[in-house]
């Protein structure tokens, strides 16, 4: 069953049909995105399996991607820049 990526909920998608400008009825997040797709995958480059695809900077937003396939809904943790700034400076922090 697909589902979104952000918010884990499922969706009553059949075939794939996704527009580039549908958004998740639970969290409004746009649907037609790299974390969405089921290429999505932070352990490789560029973070998608498709070696052929022309992968957007953001992988939050809508694109428009030919290779794009729903993926199953795996929730997919944004980092939020507070997070990884907050991270950087306890590493760097002076003793």
């Amino acid at each position: 069953m697909p589902g979104c990526a952000h918010c884990g909920r499922s969706l009553d998608i059949i075939a794939n049909q996704v527009g580039r400008n549908d958004t998740c009825p639970g969290c409004d997040e746009d649907l037609r995105s790299c974390r969405n797709c089921r290429h999505f995958d932070l352990s490789v480059a560029k973070a998608c399996k498709e070696p052929f695809a022309e992968v957007p900077r953001d992988k939050d937003g809508a694109n428009f991607c030919e290779l794009f396939q729903l993926g199953e809904g795996g929730l997919h943790q944004k980092d939020s820049r507070d997070a990884l700034l907050s991270a950087a400076e306890s590493l760097f922090r002076k003793k």
